[in-house]
Order: C-alpha cells, then sequence, then structure tokens
C-alpha cells in the first residue's frame, strides 16, 4: 500500500499532559474520517487529552482548508498521529526528616497529520 500524500497538518506543543495518556486517546482516531475522529474525540471518557487532540485536529483541518481551499472536508482522514514526550516540569514534595521527594509533571507534543481519501 502507498504511504497516504499528507495535505495538511498542526502541532501542539507543551501541553500539560503526559504522553502515555494522550496516546491512548490517538489510537481511537488513527485511520479515520475526520467527522468520525471529532465525535469520538467529544464523547471520550479521558477529556483533557481529547480536548487536547480536538483541538489539534480542528486546527488541522482549519490548515488543510487555507492550504488547499476547494477542499472537501468529508474526504479529510487522520493519517498519522504523533504523540511525543515534551518536557517534564520538576517539582518539590516535602517529606519527612527535611528530605525532599521530586514530583515531575510531565508534558507533551501532539502532531497530527492529514491526508485526502476518496469514497468511504
Amino acid at each position: 500500500m502507498d504511504a497516504p500524500i499528507i495535505v495538511a497538518y498542526a502541532v501542539t506543543r507543551h501541553v500539560r499532559v503526559s504522553a502515555q495518556k494522550t496516546r491512548l486517546v490517538a489510537d481511537q482516531v488513527r485511520e479515520r474520517f475526520v467527522g468520525e475522529a471529532l465525535t469520538i474525540l467529544k464523547f471520550d471518557q479521558k477529556k483533557k487529552p481529547a480536548l487536547v487532540l480536538e483541538k489539534t485536529l480542528r486546527s488541522a483541518i482549519a490548515n488543510a482548508q487555507v492550504k488547499v481551499p476547494g477542499i472537501d472536508v468529508d474526504t479529510l482522514v487522520v493519517a498519522k498521529v504523533v504523540v511525543d514526550q515534551g518536557p517534564s516540569w520538576k517539582r518539590i514534595r516535602p517529606a519527612p526528616m527535611g528530605r525532599a521527594f521530586r514530583i515531575l509533571k510531565r508534558t507533551s507534543h501532539v502532531h497530527v497529520y492529514l491526508a485526502e481519501r476518496k469514497g468511504r
């Protein structure tokens, strides 16, 4: 099978949710038409990762409409979703006897790529 031709993409960086949680939601929308993917994200149980992916997907759709003015949005499919780990925020939690435990508040980078597929 040939690799799909990427029509548009969008990137959201430094999102304050872990990459592991976001990947669980990203796996649900990969290789789906954008209308179907938006519906899945709207009703997903993991609210924060789904909200981030929905926002990035809507941005990619808008980028496709600007880049190819006559494109039909119904033919767009989520070709690829990449979720990478971003920088972690380091915080300190006080511990007994004057010690301190480190807390890592993880961030992630989300990349959504759209391709065009004819027919259902």
